[in-house]
């Protein structure tokens, strides 16, 4: 998925919002059975098919079992650019599947978009972008309707939108803002900044 989005620079809503079910699908039913995936990312999926109509979780490295319906962590791990605040903050513990839903979103807005909604080459000023969860949602994305996010209620037909809308502290549009924005990088940051989450 992560090449797909690269070389397509972003997807079409529709296109974006199948995808995007068949990923929370898949999320889902791992939490569901007691797995918290903890590094989520588009690498993690795979098509299925050579149409890339249908995608797969193709690898459970780095799963947590949960014993019983606890699901807070205290490891700090995963990739950078997915990594959630409350890992960031984290003091103690925090729960995996918050972690693992906020790397959702940033799936999804990378799947729309075609960049990072946080991304800087120093890892300190990355996590202060990640902390404060401002990012800018392009013009050129339908407007939010009303109503409880659809994904997530098992349409894979609605519209994408409203979890990227529904985020907190969303940024405007400046353009001072959308000139640092960058495209998904060809750079593997995950290995980049490997040496701050093993």
């Amino acid at each position: 998925m992560h090449s797909f989005v690269r070389t397509c620079k972003k997807l079409r809503e529709d296109e974006a919002a199948r995808l995007f079910h068949q990923i929370v699908s898949a999320v889902a039913h791992c939490h569901d059975n007691g797995l918290v995936l903890r590094d989520l990312k588009l690498r993690k999926f795979v098509f299925k098919n050579e149409e890339r109509s249908l995608v797969k979780l193709e690898s459970l490295e780095d799963t947590y079992i949960l014993d019983g319906l606890d699901d807070s962590l205290s490891d700090k791990h995963g990739c950078p650019a997915y990594v959630s605040p409350e890992i960031l903050n984290a003091n103690g513990s925090y729960s995996g599947k918050a972690a693992d839903v906020w790397s959702l979103g940033v799936m999804l807005y990378t799947i729309l978009v075609g960049r990072y909604p946080f991304h800087d080459v120093e890892p300190g000023s990355l996590f202060t972008k990640i902390r404060r969860g401002h990012f800018n949602i392009p013009e050129t994305l339908t407007p939010r309707p009303t109503g409880r996010a659809p994904h997530l209620a098992g349409d894979p037909a609605a519209p994408v939108v409203p979890l990227l809308r529904g985020a907190r502290g969303v940024a405007g549009h400046g353009r001072a803002e959308r000139e640092q924005e960058q495209m998904v990088p060809e750079v593997n940051m995950e290995e980049e900044l490997e040496q701050f989450f093993s």
